[in-house]
């Protein structure tokens, strides 16, 4: 069973990221802790989306590199990363799809006022159970 930890202050976070960036998709990556298949986010880091359509997203390769320097500095990793869909589902797209790679990667998929975890797994994405944390 896959697992999220991730506190209500930043689900709100994303939420707010997603409203704001409509009608283009917001971006960003999760900064955290992976044990197996538990993930426990602790940081958030937006990015600036470089994509030209705005129903995909591309990291700014600059907010990448920031992400990582800041978060081994913290003695984390980086997990995850989350976007939006502005007028799409929250689950993963032919596009997530076609753009994933990176094995026990979390995704986190905001969409209306839905943010919804999926784990990048042997090729396919699984979703994940919330575990409702307020820190």
């Amino acid at each position: 069973m896959t697992r999220v930890v991730l506190p209500a202050q930043l689900r709100g976070q994303i939420l707010r990221e997603a409203a704001g960036a409509y009608p283009h998709e917001c971006c960003g990556l999760v900064e955290g802790a992976c044990e197996g298949l538990a993930f426990r986010v602790t940081a958030l880091h937006p990015a600036r989306n470089l994509a030209s359509s705005p129903d995909r997203f591309e990291i700014d390769p600059s907010d990448q590199f920031a992400a990582l320097k800041a978060a081994r500095a913290r003695g984390h990793a980086i997990i995850g990363c989350y976007h939006s869909h502005p007028v799409g589902r929250g689950e993963p797209s032919a596009t997530d799809r076609a753009g994933a790679g990176e094995e026990n990667f979390l995704w986190l998929i905001a969409a209306g006022e839905s943010l919804n975890a999926f784990v990048y797994l042997r090729g396919e994405f699984v979703g994940a159970d919330w575990v409702t944390s307020s820190a």
